[in-house]
């Protein structure tokens, strides 16, 4: 049986690890702390869909990689701050041959690897001195997109709101048989699974669509119809989209969509919230550079002036700042 191994075991977290642990295939371990640890050991995976709850054991539940030992797939669903510190500590989980997938919000540590425009120097923002890349192999690493809502309902209980869809890719593009196995691995497991050729562009698309959403919501404290709904708030979301994607263009993940289309799709979502206001209403970090931070800084290695996305950024880190949600300079 597959060793699968989730590194933190929050809403994403749960959503994977317990359908995979239901389906059969993989026994699957959680690294989680404090009273998710807790709720983990004593009940195992727990998932509400709707009236039905999902429940799995926890192949084995601990604060300490060296207590799980080596995986097959190592699945990291912390948030993008929390990585740097994380990274050195996961080496007891990764062998020679584990595959590990980051399903995080996003713009990656592993996208300026040397093969596009950005060069390979690390991105500041997401990967600090480079610590990540230096502890997590880039050979290992499958590129991944969660198109999935889910909230923590109580400590080591998932809520799984809406979507199922992940797409798995290359980080350097084209098609895999790892890719394609681990793609049958996730299908069978009740998830809906593009295996993506351009597993870049796929990041790129979804941040492109929730940079501004994410940051603004969390701002106002409105949900996602109230900004929409704001005709002078829409259009600077829209100025800062069209900076993304004069971005995008310049990497090879050209947007196609105008700001309008996107605007059209997250509409049918409702008084939906977003990520990122749900983190604020919780006092949670805000997740802020990966999404926003990694924009600006991509934007200035390939000549991309973003004076919205600079706003957008240096509005939401003061707000963060104030509230305790963002570290100090």
């Amino acid at each position: 049986m597959l060793k699968v191994c989730v590194v933190g075991a929050g809403a994403i977290g749960g959503f994977l690890g317990t359908r995979l642990a239901a389906a059969g295939e993989a026994g699957v371990a959680a690294l989680a702390r404090g009273a998710t640890l807790v709720a983990l050991r004593d009940h195992g995976w727990r998932l509400q869909e709707g009236a039905t709850v999902l429940q799995a054991p926890a192949a084995t539940a601990s604060d300490d990689p060296r207590a799980l030992g080596p995986q097959d797939l190592v699945i990291i669903t912390v948030k993008g701050q929390a990585l740097p510190a994380l990274a050195p500590t996961l080496a007891p989980l990764i062998a020679a041959d584990t595959l590990v997938l980051p399903a995080m919000n996003g713009v990656p540590w592993w996208f300026s690897d040397g093969s596009t425009p950005l060069g390979a120097r690390p991105l500041e923002s997401v990967d600090p001195g480079g610590g990540i890349a230096a502890a997590i192999p880039a050979r290992q690493v499958i590129g991944c997109v969660v198109h999935a809502s889910a909230a923590t309902a109580a400590p080591g209980i998932t809520l799984h709101r809406m979507g199922r869809g992940l797409i798995i890719g290359e980080p350097g593009g084209g098609d895999s048989p790892r890719v394609r196995t681990l793609g049958g691995l996730l299908t069978r497991a009740g998830f809906d699974v593009t295996c993506s050729q351009r597993i870049r562009y796929d990041i790129w698309y979804k941040l492109w669509g929730n940079m501004t959403m994410n940051p603004v919501s969390a701002l106002t404290g409105a949900t996602m119809d109230r900004v929409l709904d704001d005709e002078l708030v829409r259009a600077f979301c829209s100025r800062a989209m069209a900076e993304a994607a004069a971005i995008g263009a310049r990497i090879g993940c050209e947007v196609r969509e105008s700001a309008q289309d996107r605007h059209a799709v997250t509409r049918k979502l409702g008084a939906f919230k977003s990520s990122m206001l749900q983190d604020v209403e919780a006092l949670r970090p805000l997740e802020l550079d990966a999404l926003v931070g990694a924009v600006r800084e991509i934007g200035q290695r390939v000549g991309v002036a973003t004076p919205h996305c600079d706003a957008l950024f240096g509005l939401t880190r003061l707000f963060g700042r104030v509230r305790g949600l963002y570290p100090a300079p």
